[in-house]
């Protein structure tokens, strides 16, 4: 979050000598007045400034994103949605940022005496796709989710306690979508796209006893018979004991009456009642509510509902769905093969690791803290063997180490979270990064000295060096030492990688451009460079970075990295699944096909890499036939190095032929002409493409670039010219000598909607010098982008951060709320202030995190991955 304001630090922006490279991500838009700063102390007298300049740009938000017409920031024109007649119009797919709250709930602001209770959407949606709500402050407030058809019956809600609400559509057709705040006042977002909550992600439409409940109390100081306001809660909520014998200390079965103080049970969704559809949808709805009311009663420990259960099988790693980025570089083949060796390890040098997050249980050998300013360390000395990441500052950190690590070796298939690229293969976290993900050359020096096993200030080297080496950072120049230091490392077998690089530049970077270190570009879901992403002589391979900026294959949810990640709020920390943008991302992508390529063949050694880059059996070949300064040799493919490695041990190549496709969704929005879809034999051995088939007539393919046997990269196109205005949908589908594969098409014609709209933008220009806010912008939107300018502003190094502020506290990048970065958000780079600044361009867009999705309780909380900036009011 940041807060909008004054003479706030801003620790996450400022870059010492190595920072991450990491995260994040026309026409003018009209824009407010700026207003003027708050009150402050007189400031000491300063020498007059001879010059003063102006900076001008657009901050950019995609077609897939919307905001609830009538949030709480009142500086925003409000347009009712409270009704189903009122509804707003959205597109789909989308992802909408809103906010809700009951009367006298949640900060000042448009809503907070006369509430916000219901937020209705009007659209048009698929069969088979997914409405999911994330509730942001879901700690102090509850927002449930509702599906109406157009006569106004409740078809299906999802009316759960916690972060996650989510309904699957069952047939094509025009929906109202309603949220509801059930209590307190909390902002959301709202993801409408292909089925994007994996079955088994949570129990949200498990099957259970209607009118019962199993509900646990508080121990009384007196005993058993000292329990009258246990029964006093129940009886207020018309809640009968069913459990037979002695209950004291152990969960009972209650039965509620059906008719009994029903106003009590439903409270304001009370109104609600007339609209179900079904006798059978009723009970659930009530059972459910009177169990959420009960959690509210002080002397309840736990109510939940009496779930029917039988046996089923376990299904894997939940979000695998929306890593798009595995499927892109053929890593599920190249598990067919191996998924990594236990004795493989992979050094990240990087912020530290959360060692306790679930998805990396069981993952990790053990580390080092090589942070050697206690300041900057923020856990209280310098180097020590825990490489926790402290995220010492409340909202500070996007746990960067931890979401590389996970693109690793997150665990997989254990029915949690995400699945790193070799997850049966470790990671040795090596802090050299502190406080806002800054560090020196010298931290991370020793750091690489300690993962090869050479001699470094820990005084200690591992019990086994690690094989690899992942660096998802840079900023310090050229060092003779340090590429010594490299050298050393490739002469004892370690492979490095390391980040491109995000400032969009063909300049030399290090460590990447160092001799013996594999250099890592970012591409996006189409195999585009991104427009972050560093090139130039040094790249040697290119991997997904992400871009969190659009939605290409329709889920709903950004095209960022998903990964292991966590959050940190006053309630304190809360791990997770963040959606992240960066070469920072990528590079762990190379690292873990490494890990692969070891684990079946030991003996590779750096030398063996170079030969296979450089014959291309490690990647697809993209861009300038050959080597380029985009993205080096191409694409990497894990299944290809897999193999590549396997045969260098003079072992058989499979004979697995299958046909796959790069995407499984094409989305392409309301503006969308055109997407490119590779078709690839996914195995070894023979296969051929047999047919292409369109299920639409709007919809085309044609080759780009096939070879012989019919596989390659294809162009698929919509045609709108004859088609109403509408949400529509389609096939392709593939047949080959071995198998088919569908790629479903989502396209809309005549949007009509807010898409393209995150509400009011507000743009703060920040003094890194002193740490102050210089200057603020308040923007409205103009066909997707908001213009700001800066006038007045003395030379110096600047940096630019953008956000909403749905809920109006004066705090933009809040959870369900939208934020940007000049050039991206986890590394915003310095302007350098010397005169008129033009042409500043970068994206905003709404900040996903996936909670996780079981075995956490909820004293572990929540945050960002910023540090908090304040706006004025």
């Amino acid at each position: 979050m940041i807060v909008r304001g004054n003479h706030v630090p801003f620790a996450a922006a400022a870059i010492v000598a190595l920072v991450l490279h990491g995260c994040g991500g026309g026409g003018g838009g009209s824009a407010a007045s700026t207003p003027p700063l708050a009150m402050q102390p007189e400031p000491e007298p300063t020498p007059p400034v001879t010059a003063t300049y102006t900076i001008t740009g657009i901050v950019r938000t995609s077609g897939s994103q919307a905001t609830d017409s009538d949030n709480n920031d009142p500086a925003r024109p409000s347009l009712a949605n409270d009704t189903p007649s009122t509804a707003q119009a959205i597109g789909n797919p989308i992802t909408l940022g809103g906010y809700a709250n009951q009367p006298g709930s949640g900060p000042p602001g448009r809503s907070l005496d006369s509430g916000d209770i219901d937020d209705f959407f009007r659209v048009e949606l698929l069969a088979g796709q997914r409405i999911t709500m994330l509730v942001a402050d879901y700690t102090e407030a509850d927002a449930d989710l509702y599906l109406y058809d157009l006569q106004g019956n409740v078809l299906d809600f999802s009316v759960e306690t916690g972060e996650v609400e989510s309904l699957l559509i069952p047939t094509d057709g025009t929906y109202f979508i309603n949220v509801f705040a059930f209590a307190g006042g909390t902002n959301y977002i709202l993801a409408v796209g292909t089925n994007n909550l994996a079955a088994g992600a949570s129990p949200l439409r498990a099957e259970i006893v209607p009118w019962q409940s199993v509900v646990t109390f508080h121990d009384t100081p007196h005993g058993e018979h000292d329990s009258s306001a246990q029964h006093d809660a129940t009886r207020r909520l018309g809640m009968m004991n069913r459990s037979a014998g002695r209950s004291r200390g152990r969960s009972r079965l209650m039965a509620m009456q059906r008719d009994a103080r029903i106003e009590q049970r439903l409270g304001s969704a009370m109104a609600k009642l007339g609209a179900m559809q079904t006798a059978q949808l009723r009970a659930r709805w009530e059972t459910l509510l009177t169990i959420k009311q009960l959690r509210r009663e002080p002397q309840i420990a736990s109510a939940e509902p009496n779930y029917r259960v039988r046996a089923l099988a376990t299904p894997n790693d939940a979000a695998f769905p929306f890593q798009w980025h595995y499927p892109l570089i053929g890593l599920p083949q190249a598990w067919d093969t191996s998924s990594g060796d236990p004795g493989v390890v992979v050094a990240v040098v990087d912020t530290g690791i959360l060692a306790a997050h679930p998805d990396l249980a069981g993952q990790l050998v053990p580390g080092y803290d090589f942070v050697s300013d206690p300041l900057s360390a923020g856990d209280g000395d310098g180097i020590d063997p825990d490489p926790q990441d402290s995220g010492s500052q409340l909202g500070g950190g996007s746990f960067h180490g931890t979401h590389v690590s996970g693109t690793v070796a997150a665990a997989g298939n254990n029915s949690l979270g995400v699945v790193g690229t070799a997850y049966s293969s470790r990671v040795m976290p090596l802090r050299a990064l502190g406080n806002g993900g800054s560090g020196t050359s010298y931290d991370v020096g020793q750091a690489l000295r300690f993962a090869g096993g050479l001699a470094n200030d820990s005084g200690s080297v591992p019990e086994r060096p690690a094989d690899i080496i992942n660096l998802s950072l840079g900023g310090a120049p050229f060092s003779a030492s340090r590429q010594a230091l490299y050298r050393e490392l490739r002469a004892a077998g370690v492979m490095v990688v390391a980040a491109a690089g995000n400032e969009a530049s063909t300049a030399p970077g290090y460590p990447a451009s160092y001799q013996g270190v594999l250099s890592v570009s970012a591409v996006d879901a189409q195999r585009r460079l991104t427009s972050y992403s560093n090139s130039g002589a040094s790249i040697d391979l290119a991997a997904p970075g992400g871009d969190n900026s659009v939605d290409l294959n329709g889920d709903g949810y950004p095209d960022g990295v998903l990964s292991t990640g966590a959050s940190r709020d006053a309630n304190g920390l809360r791990f997770e699944y963040t959606f992240l943008s960066g070469t920072s991302m990528a590079a762990p992508h190379v690292a873990g096909v490494l890990a692969l390529m070891k684990s079946v063949n030991p003996e590779l050694i750096p030398e063996d890499i170079d030969a296979l880059l450089a014959t291309g059996e490690l990647s697809d070949d993209l861009g300038i036939p050959g080597r380029d300064d985009e993205f080096g040799y191409g694409l990497i493919n894990a299944n290809q190095a897999v193999q590549a490695a396997l045969a260098a041990t003079g072992g058989s190549p499979a004979n697995n032929p299958r046909l796959v496709a790069s995407a499984s969704t094409l989305n392409f929005s309301s503006a969308v002409e055109s997407l490119e879809l590779v078709l690839k034999n996914g195995g070894g051995g023979d296969l051929a493409l047999q047919t292409l088939q369109v299920s639409q007539p709007w919809l085309s393919i044609n080759a780009i670039d096939s070879d012989a046997e019919g596989l390659g990269v294809y162009r698929i196109a919509v045609d709108r010219t004859a088609l109403d205005a509408g949400t529509y949908g389609a096939y392709v589908t593939a047949t080959s000598t071995r198998n088919s594969v569908s790629v479903r098409i989502l396209m809309v014609v005549g949007d009509g909607s807010s898409s393209g709209d995150i509400g009011l933008a507000y743009i703060l220009l920040y003094d890194t010098a002193s740490d102050e806010l210089a200057a603020q912008y308040v923007s409205t939107v103009d066909q997707g982008h908001y213009a700001f300018q800066f006038d007045d502003i003395p030379p110096g190094r600047y940096e630019i951060i953008a956000g909403s502020d749905a809920d109006n506290d004066l705090v933009i990048c809040d959870p369900g709320e939208a934020c940007g970065a000049w050039l991206t958000l986890d590394q915003p780079i310095v302007l350098d202030v010397q005169g008129d600044v033009q042409d500043i361009n970068f994206p905003i867009e709404y900040q996903v995190s996936l909670p996780a999705l079981r075995g956490l309780s909820e004293s572990q909380a929540n945050s960002k991955a910023v540090v908090a900036k304040k706006r004025q009011h």
